[in-house]
């Protein structure tokens, strides 16, 4: 008897504390709020003549350098997967670029070095890290970035924004 007393405690017990819990959830929620913290202005960075203005110039590996370059070159198609579906999308009338090479679009400089590829506009200077072919067609440009047995195809057309 004295188990179901027990029992029966628990169960009216538990009930008083959701009931409680469920009257009271406005106070027991959680409630946040937008906080406006004020900071300092930080100083402006020498201008050095950069391409973009103030600021220092980028420089790092970037093996999506020329898709970024908008005043250089427009990206007009990507692919990815294993080296032999890659090389199906690349262009039949698209010819090998035998290193070294300089290409030239827009304020961009493109340097192609032993399976890699150095891109400059003004004081930018971005590396594609290896291994990339590039292709052309015109002034349409290709890159084959290949990296063990997969892929990554970039097409481009030359820009028509003014430098």
């Amino acid at each position: 008897m004295l188990r179901y007393f027990a029992i029966a405690t628990l169960i009216v017990l538990s009930a008083a504390v959701f009931a409680t819990a469920y009257v009271n959830r406005d106070l027991i929620r959680i409630k946040i709020a937008s906080v406006v913290v004020r900071v300092s202005p930080k100083p402006a960075a020498p201008n050095s003549g950069e391409s973009r203005g103030s600021g220092a110039p980028f420089i790092g590996d970037a093996p999506w350098a020329l898709s970024v370059l908008p005043d250089c070159l427009i990206q007009t198609q990507v692919s990815n997967g294993d080296l032999g579906y890659v090389r199906a999308q690349l262009p039949r009338n698209m010819q090998p670029l035998a290193a070294p090479a300089t290409l030239h679009y827009g304020p961009c400089t493109i340097s192609v070095i032993d399976g890699e590829a150095i891109v400059r506009r003004g004081n930018d200077r971005l590396r594609i890290p290896p291994h990339v072919q590039f292709y052309r067609s015109g002034e349409k440009l290709a890159l084959l970035r290949t990296s063990g047995s997969s892929a990554e195809l970039r097409l481009y057309r030359p820009s028509t924004l003014e430098p």
